[in-house]
């Protein structure tokens, strides 16, 4: 699994009164804001994953539940991102909109289409995006994110394109990928975030070596970038154990390795050649 982000950038949104909806600027607003990255697969070999996103809501915690009717609009503009733009902990706005204070469990995102283009093959992959557009793909919010009165909450939603973007047969036969996103929700007013450098035993920098942190099981992965650095953001706060490899290098695992909330770790790796001993 391979970990992209995309770069910082403000959109603006219209905000779209649900049949739950207070109304906006009713003195007990906060600002929510909807950021995404992605960690794409075998990046060496992808010049662009596109993701078409036409509609996004969310669903407040216990609001109208017994009229069926949870969900408020956040936008039906149609953006689409390009997932190979950005890497390493860097993100793109997708939302930034005012809605009503309260709490927040689940996120829907309706995607249109997606797209992907392969190094060396002219024509691009056709993707299937099963029930996309028609009933949105919902992505759990735990634990929920909370919006307040006149402040600013962040929500993170990291793309797992490794797992989302499943090879029909053989690439080669360009007989194409269905979308199946693998998404996992963070909340950044609450997150940590790791960084550092990989280099050998020599001090150069290893490019595209792969790193990710688990807890238990693993809970998010990156890959270093052509200066050797990688990032993983919107991390829970706790204590996790961190790894890094390339092919033809040893694993390198540090333990007990503490996110705070709000905070950025430093962990940088030096991986051994594999049959070269550590002097």
């Amino acid at each position: 699994m391979k970990r992209i982000g995309f770069i910082l950038l403000a959109v603006s949104l219209v905000f779209i009164a649900g049949s739950c909806n207070k109304p906006l600027n009713s003195g007990d607003d906060g600002r929510l804001v909807v950021k995404v990255t992605d960690a794409p697969f075998d990046i060496s070999n992808i010049e662009s994953a596109t993701v078409t996103v036409n509609k996004v809501e969310i669903k407040k915690v216990g609001d109208c539940v017994s009229d069926g009717s949870p969900w408020v609009i956040l936008s039906e503009d149609t953006v689409t991102l390009d997932l190979m733009d950005l890497r390493n902990g860097v993100t793109e706005t997708l939302i930034d909109i005012e809605v009503p204070a309260g709490e927040y469990d689940m996120l829907r995102l309706y995607v249109d289409e997606a797209g992907l283009k392969v190094t060396d093959i002219e024509v691009p992959f056709s993707v299937k995006v099963p029930s996309g557009s028609q009933t949105g793909i919902k992505i759990h919010v735990d634990p929920f994110i909370e919006v307040s009165d006149r402040l600013t909450a962040e929500l993170l939603l990291d793309i797992d394109l490794s797992r989302s973007f499943v090879l029909r047969g053989n690439m080669r036969n360009n007989n194409g990928f269905i979308f199946k996103p693998v998404i996992r929700a963070a909340n950044l007013s609450t997150a940590g975030r790791i960084q550092g450098m990989v280099t050998d035993t020599s001090d150069v920098k290893i490019i595209e070596a792969e790193v990710w942190i688990e807890q238990d099981t693993v809970v998010a992965t990156t890959f270093a970038d052509t200066l050797g650095y990688y990032a993983i953001i919107g991390i829970p706060a706790g204590t996790y154990s961190v790894s890094a490899t390339k092919e033809g290098y040893d694993t390198v695992s540090v333990d007990d390795v503490i996110i705070k909330a709000g905070n950025r770790t430093i962990k940088n790796f030096k991986l051994t050649p594999q049959g070269q001993s550590v002097k």
